[in-house]
């Protein structure tokens, strides 16, 4: 008989205000100090092909072919720190949101049948728990990232969202066929559940815009090139009126919620948070490359 794993902590249930986090005072198991409170931080954000062609990027690289068409534009950009106001923000309001003391069994993350077999229920038991009206989850696929070199997937620093509402639909159906134009015509949402494995996240944190803040006209269709199909993300465009922001010091029973698409104008009218991983310029020297696993998920609902 097994013991029920305690409840993880929403930050809408928060309850008060925690003091926002400030300079580092704090230290990970290295001994060195784990960056805290606002920074500031170059983003890469979308820049045209020069020859107006339709952008679009290859999902493994081709022989001899650029992986992608257009450039990137830098910016400096300020992010506040989630920590400590993690329960002003939601997934209906601003596309992403934060969970904290969500219990693991699975440890090692290098086999993905186990993956599969171990961590996509607590995931799919996460989903469940924390995303109001959900009733349904189908979890898709996952990436697990590695800094150090000879790694499979590097941290992405482009900012980007994972789909579109074109793709999105196309999602559901690739992955439930027979039940698509039923589930098409309710609520869907797809939404990544994004943890380190290597957790307190020093270096190449995650940097998530407020969904309220981005516009329609920033976000750019890109055609998403796979071997066997073509499906579509978006690049965005560096608009000074995004609010950014980041969860410092990320643990590894720390989940960020980022929502990518919602059928639902009404209750997610944001329905989409752009990211992407940024070089923080107080990482101190020697500290360990960031580890992650983002698990994506249609939600329904």
């Amino acid at each position: 008989m097994t013991t029920a794993a305690p409840r993880p902590t929403p930050a809408h249930e928060l309850s008060g205000t925690a003091p926002t986090a400030s300079a580092s005072t704090d230290v990970n198991f290295q001994g060195l100090p784990i960056p805290r409170g606002p920074v500031k931080a170059v983003l890469s954000f979308y820049k045209a092909p020069e020859d107006g062609s339709k952008p679009h990027n290859y999902v493994e690289p081709l022989p001899g072919v650029p992986q992608r068409n257009f450039g990137e534009s830098l910016h400096d950009v300020t992010l506040g720190d989630l920590r400590g106001q993690e329960q002003k923000f939601s997934l209906d309001n601003n596309a992403f949101d934060t969970v904290q003391n969500v219990p693991s069994e699975e440890y090692e993350f290098q086999d993905d049948d186990q993956i599969k077999r171990v961590y996509y229920p607590e995931v799919e038991k996460l989903l469940l728990e924390s995303v109001p009206g959900a009733n349904r989850v189908l979890l898709f696929d996952h990436t697990i990232r590695r800094s150090h070199t000879g790694a499979n997937r590097a941290p992405v620093t482009r900012v980007h969202v994972d789909q579109t509402p074109s793709s999105a639909a196309q999602r559901v159906k690739f992955h439930l066929p027979e039940e698509a134009d039923k589930l098409l015509q309710g609520r869907y949402r797809i939404i990544n559940v994004w943890r380190p494995l290597n957790g307190p996240v020093m270096a190449h944190p995650l940097a998530v815009a407020d969904s309220s803040t981005v516009r329609d006209e920033d976000l750019i269709p890109v055609e998403h090139r796979y071997p066997d199909r073509t499906g579509e993300t978006a690049q965005v465009n560096y608009n000074p009126a995004q609010k950014w922001f980041y969860f410092s010091g990320m643990k590894n029973e720390d989940r960020l919620l980022l929502k990518c698409f919602d059928s639902d104008e009404a209750l997610g009218l944001w329905g989409r948070a752009p990211h992407t991983a940024f070089v923080d310029p107080r990482t101190p020297e020697g500290a360990v490359g960031r580890e992650s696993i983002e698990v994506r998920a249609l939600v329904f609902g």
